[in-house]
């Protein structure tokens, strides 16, 4: 009787920048079948667009070619481990030839296949005259764009393995697809068999943040080994969509419940209905059960037909920005970086008035080490050292050097005890902003490119999903909700005690993950966390509404915030302009419960 069988894929990169020890660590101790790496955000299209502009074969992830690849290719093709990446960017084929030339020069024999379809801001122009607005606030298209992309599904990395290719690059496809790309090919999973492919999907959506799934940015960071040398993440996939989630042996971080849990809320919004180009995933049922030390597995999600469309996201240049950083220290540090912000603008808008220039489109003080971000919430006004952040757009570069210039004056015009490292004074660049809209999947022709041959890609048009099909989960949750309560025998703990959490962005919107730590816990959390108190929590940030999302299968609930991030990415002043802190300053957040419970479990009690 044979095994059923098992895929194992590595996840090596989280972003254009990631260490590199992923993919040796994970080629040299994980046993892996295949390795994928994710490079791709809307803020590194746009800085691969800006480098395609200025060099026409440039445009795509220069170092996964002379670094990464140089490094791993001839171990991971001695042991016949296959790559998937979206390394590609906005020039996928220059990508694929740089990687020939490095095979032939390492005198490998490897074949290389490139997925193209995504890149089609050539069809701007088309899709402009056509009406196509942006699928969030309704504006017209930019006249003028950086770059143009649309997410691709899976289906055409499945056909390159398919031809034999050892490694597959795309452009802008969703993180998930590089995995789930390798378990079609491998299962031969039909493109409508829509639970196997939301299983796959979670494998991508897990893997695609590299070590955030082991341990990285966990709530209980103390628990985390060794980040010198954390793991990175390893899905060993069935042929049912299942899969178990580890990391190579000896390695630091940690794998676990919370982990896991944490990423699968990583950026997503309504559980129910995860968008993706090749299926509609729902992960409100998903179990996570630990099976040992650093080995989970995860199971049922769920999955729905796709849409007819392909999310397309575009970037355009509206103006420019910069940031400045001032270390100041002493007695009300905080009022003094305060003032010195305020000063510093105020003199600057005079300069901009007496020479006839528009004022500062968008101006930001935050007094970092004083809970600037926290707004209201802030504890730490007394702090001793803080760092004024001071930052500004205009529709000038000349504007914003002079801030820069003149805020080098408050060292000795302005607050006592300013300081900083010497030579380090910031550069004014573009603001970045991004246009989101939806085109027919029928309009947009994908292909791969293998050996001088160009193999055009069956891809499912008629979509099907209807928002009919969710499955309200509220109403159940909302009936297994706690009652009424003594207040004498209740007592406050703050969040963190009963929950793990994560928190990240989409566009201008962020979401914020809550995974209870133990499913008694999650009405007592349910009932504090209501949509009006999370808004009231972040009001001093947040533009837009608030929605709640229940995930029974994790004892989770999911929040999305709109329009909170202040124009996001690199459109945002702000100093989390990805929501990347949200989570955590939502985890000191008073929760009643009963004594008993406290008492029981050993809860930190707030003091009353």
């Amino acid at each position: 009787m044979t095994a059923e069988k098992t895929i194992r894929i590595g996840g090596a990169t989280g972003f254009w920048g990631d260490t590199a020890l992923g993919a040796q660590q994970l080629i040299q101790d994980g046993a892996v079948d295949y390795l994928v790496f994710d490079y791709l955000a809307e803020i590194t299209m746009s800085i691969m667009a800006r480098a395609r502009a200025k060099k026409p074969e440039a445009g795509y992830a220069l170092d996964f070619v002379s670094g990464v690849l140089r490094t791993i290719l001839p171990d991971a093709a001695q042991r016949g481990i296959k790559i998937i990446s979206n390394a590609g960017g906005v020039n996928c084929l220059s990508c694929g030839q740089a990687i020939e030339a490095l095979i032939q020069e390492l005198g490998l024999d490897l074949k290389v296949a490139v997925v193209t379809g995504d890149d089609i801001l050539d069809q701007a122009d088309r899709l402009r005259a056509a009406g196509i607005r942006e699928m969030f606030n309704g504006t017209d298209m930019p006249e003028k764009l950086m770059s143009m992309n649309a997410y691709l599904g899976a289906p055409a990395i499945a056909a390159a393995l398919a031809q034999g290719a050892d490694i597959v690059v795309t452009g802008r496809c969703v993180d998930s697809a590089v995995t789930l790309g390798a378990c079609i090919y491998e299962f031969d999973w039909p493109l409508d068999s829509y639970d196997a492919l939301a299983g796959g999907s979670l494998a991508g959506h897990i893997l695609e943040c590299g070590a955030q799934a082991t341990g990285g940015i966990h709530t209980d960071w103390h628990l985390s080994r060794d980040w010198d040398n954390i793991g990175f993440p390893i899905a060993e996939v069935a042929a049912d969509g299942s899969f178990v989630v580890s990391k190579p042996d000896g390695t630091g971080g940690l794998v676990s419940f919370g982990t896991v849990a944490e990423q699968m809320l990583y950026e997503i919004g309504d559980p129910r209905a995860y968008f993706l180009p090749d299926v509609t995933c729902d992960f409100s049922q998903v179990t996570i059960d630990e099976l040992d030390r650093d080995l989970v597995r995860v199971a049922n999600a769920k999955g729905r037909p796709p849409t007819p469309t392909y999310k397309v996201s575009a970037t355009y240049e509206d103006g420019f920005r910069v940031g400045i950083y001032h270390t100041i220290g002493g007695i009300d540090a905080a009022a003094k970086a305060e003032r010195t912000g305020e000063a510093i603008l105020k003199r600057c808008r005079q300069m901009l008035r007496d020479s006839n220039q528009p004022d500062f489109s968008e101006t930001s003080i935050e007094i970092l080490g004083a809970e600037g971000s926290y707004g209201p919430h802030s504890r730490a006004r007394g702090a001793r050292e803080v760092i004024l952040k001071l930052a500004a757009k205009h529709e000038t570069t000349q504007a914003l050097n002079m801030l820069v210039r003149e805020s080098t004056s408050a060292a000795t015009a302005m607050s006592p005890g300013i300081c900083g490292m010497a030579g380090n004074r910031p550069k004014v660049s573009p603001v970045v902003r991004l246009f989101s809209c939806l085109v027919p999947k029928a309009e947009l022709p994908v292909a791969v490119h293998v050996e001088g041959n160009i193999l055009p890609v069956d891809v499912p048009l008629e979509g099907g999903f209807d928002a009919a099909m969710l499955r309200e989960s509220s109403e159940q949750a909302e009936a297994a909700d706690v009652g009424g309560d003594d207040a004498s025998g209740m007592v406050t703990v703050p969040l963190v005690a009963l929950a793990y959490g994560r928190s990240g962005d989409k566009g201008n919107h962020a979401n914020v993950g809550i995974i209870a730590r133990r499913p008694d816990y999650l009405p007592w959390i349910r009932r504090t966390l209501t949509e009006q108190a999370v808004a009231s929590h972040y009001a001093h940030i947040l533009e837009g509404a608030v929605h709640r999302f229940d995930l029974p299968g994790v004892h989770g609930l999911n929040f999305l915030l709109e329009n909170v991030l202040g124009g996001g990415g690199t459109a945002s002043l702000r100093n989390d302009p990805q929501g990347k802190a949200f989570a955590q300053m939502l985890l000191d957040y008073p929760v009643s419960v009963p004594r008993a419970l406290a008492v029981a479990d050993k809860l930190e009690v707030l003091a009353a």
